[in-house]
């Protein structure tokens, strides 16, 4: 636990305890993509299924016929922030020619996807003509558990290490002497646009390939993204799909600040 307070990552080994889950959640992921209520998740020109609360898994994980989702990595994220009921889990999935631009995404924003990975914290969803941000999704914890083979630069996960340290302290600025029951609205924007510079030029960035049977952890106020899909990346018919949970916490921001 030592190395995940310091890195704000840690990535699992190969375990058949979820690889026997992965073979369950597999065919359920591949029928979401072509799910007509999931067709506004097609996004980037082809490129991207997004997949929000695409996989039909039940509060313990549970996909079909599956046990509940568990193994070194779940036991893991339990021991270090308690047993969470799960959403119905993201089916994020990379094809070749990752990224062109997102529907409405202007120029800089699509150099920025390019060029920084559209590098985020979870959970700060711009809004307004202004695109100003505010913590409205306090997630506890994100894991990524990949679904298909691919070769280590079809558009893998990219984590700047240690960044959770800088947005952490920007973001406990921020919320400074301000109601515990009104943080979410505060307003975060440019505190947290000034700490992810900071982590651009100070923190290793790092990427994050991983096959099914394994999975990555990372802390909630990490900086992280997804690097484009390399001319030389491979990958089956399904491309580089990742199911990724994210609960939130219990507590609402104040939590999910207090207890980072």
């Amino acid at each position: 636990m030592t190395d995940f307070r310091a890195k704000g990552w840690v990535k699992f080994p190969y375990d058949p305890v979820l690889a026997a889950w992965v073979s369950h959640a597999l065919p359920a992921a591949r029928a979401s993509t072509t799910n007509p209520a999931h067709a506004e998740w097609l996004d980037c020109d082809g490129t991207w299924f997004i997949g929000v609360d695409a996989l039909p898994n039940d509060a313990q994980g549970r996909v079909g016929q599956s046990d509940p989702l568990a193994g070194a990595a779940m036991s893991f994220i339990v021991a270090y922030y308690g047993d969470l009921p799960l959403h119905k889990g993201q089916v994020s999935v990379m094809h070749p020619g990752y990224p062109r631009p997102r529907r409405g995404e202007n120029d800089a924003a699509a150099r920025y996807r390019r060029n920084r990975d559209a590098a985020h914290v979870d959970g700060l969803r711009p809004t307004g003509p202004d695109r100003r941000r505010r913590v409205d999704e306090p997630h506890a914890w994100i894991v990524g558990i990949p679904l298909t083979e691919a070769s280590p630069d079809a558009s893998p996960m990219v984590v700047w290490e240690g960044s959770h340290h800088i947005l952490g302290a920007a973001f406990r600025r921020a919320f400074e002497g301000k109601p515990r029951e009104r943080l979410h609205e505060i307003d975060i924007t440019d505190i947290y646009q000034t700490a992810r510079r900071e982590a651009f030029e100070t923190c290793p960035r790092i990427e994050l390939p991983a096959k099914p049977g394994e999975a990555y952890l990372l802390h909630r106020h990490c900086l992280h993204g997804v690097a484009p899909w390399a001319d030389t990346a491979t990958a089956g018919p399904d491309g580089r799909m990742i199911a990724y949970f994210r609960p939130e916490c219990a507590g609402g921001v104040a939590e999910w600040i207090e207890s980072a």
